[in-house]
């Protein structure tokens, strides 16, 4: 089965569909903010981001810029990508509020992705809001895979019903 016709991006805009398969690493220009339990618990102009085929990009930020104490290791939880390796889980955790398994990070990943080594990627649905530059986020759709939708990307993307199999 094929996937429906990829949408021309405008100015300003990437189609989902040029990014590679294997994924691409590549340094984020713009400050990335995320808000949880109603105050930032994350800002850095060091994240980078991954690119897949049919995926909006995945954001991962250095530890050190998340605020102190809102990252709890997940003890146990793991899965494995087949280009990154194997990722470990955390739950944000805040005064008021818990989001499950709602982080994930690669404390050894494989070569093409050692520049992401513990940086902590974020479900975008888990969050009060995930910030790239002046864009907020969306998260892609389907809530299994962890991309952030910006008016910067077009699709279609791989999480809608019917597109497992893409």
């Amino acid at each position: 089965m094929s996937h429906p016709s990829p949408i021309e991006p405008g100015p300003g805009q990437e189609s989902v569909w040029d990014y590679p398969r294997p994924p691409r690493l590549e340094p984020v220009p713009e400050t990335i903010r995320v808000v949880f339990d109603g105050r930032e618990i994350a800002r850095t102009s060091r994240a980078w981001r991954v690119l897949e085929t049919s995926h909006p990009p995945t954001y991962y930020l250095p530890p050190g810029d998340f605020a102190e104490g809102v990252l709890r290791p997940v003890d146990g939880a793991s899965s494995v990508c087949e280009w990154k390796g194997r990722a470990a889980y955390f739950d944000v955790v805040s005064d008021g509020r818990v989001a499950d398994r709602a982080a994930w990070s690669y404390p050894r990943p494989t070569r093409g992705f050692a520049d992401i080594a513990d940086h902590v990627c974020l479900y975008c649905h888990a969050m009060d809001a995930c910030w790239v530059g002046e864009h907020r986020a969306t998260p892609q759709p389907g809530n299994f895979y962890g991309g952030w939708v910006t008016p910067t990307v077009v699709g279609p993307f791989k999480g809608e019903p019917g597109t497992m199999h893409w």
